[in-house]
């Protein structure tokens, strides 16, 4: 049975994990609506590209330009079944908004079927979500996993972990893991 997911994206998400999800849960059949505060459906966000090409950390490059097709004015919690929080930058700053907030802890306190990765883990950790629960994350987040309550999962990159309706990943390397744990606990099935 086809679901309506919710996806929170901003200004400087990751490029792979913004387009990649949201393309791939819609060609199994899934709607996915995209927001974004202080945005409409029909704008843009600015994407980034993140990779690791030898320094300390990840580099950044300007990615694509996403369209929303919602807006997040109004967005009710209630009428999605499942919510995707993507990584890159966005979640360093959506975390500062309390309707996001909000909205993230609507879907905890539901059971709803939560993706988040890489630094989306920020959303879960300011929404105060983590306690006593096991999540992967980039691992920078790492400490903020486990300020929130959690425990942080040290997989590998490739890699993804459920802990009941919460599936989560390191970063888009991930998202063969990431995308089949989630259509599993949304119920997805996938016929060949």
């Amino acid at each position: 049975m086809a679901k309506k997911l919710l996806m929170l994206v901003g200004d400087y998400a990751e490029d792979y994990e913004t387009m990649v999800p949201f393309q791939a849960l819609q060609a199994v059949g899934h709607t996915v609506h995209a927001v974004c505060p202080d945005k409409k459906s029909g704008e843009a966000i600015a994407t980034a590209i993140h990779d690791f090409e030898g320094a300390q950390t990840y580099g950044e490059k300007r990615g694509h330009n996403f369209t929303l097709n919602a807006d997040f004015d109004q967005v009710d919690p209630q009428a999605y079944d499942a919510l995707v929080i993507v990584g890159g930058r966005a979640p360093e700053y959506l975390r500062m908004n309390d309707k996001v907030l909000d909205v993230v802890r609507s879907f905890d306190r539901a059971g709803k079927p939560i993706a988040s990765i890489c630094h989306g883990a920020q959303l879960l950790a300011a929404a105060g979500v983590l306690k006593g629960r096991t999540c992967s994350a980039y691992p920078a987040c790492a400490p903020e996993v486990r300020l929130a309550g959690g425990t942080y999962a040290e997989i590998g990159i490739d890699q993804a972990h459920t802990d009941g309706n919460l599936v989560t990943a390191p970063a888009w390397p991930a998202h063969p893991a990431w995308l089949a744990q989630f259509l599993t606990v949304l119920g997805t099935r996938i016929a060949h």
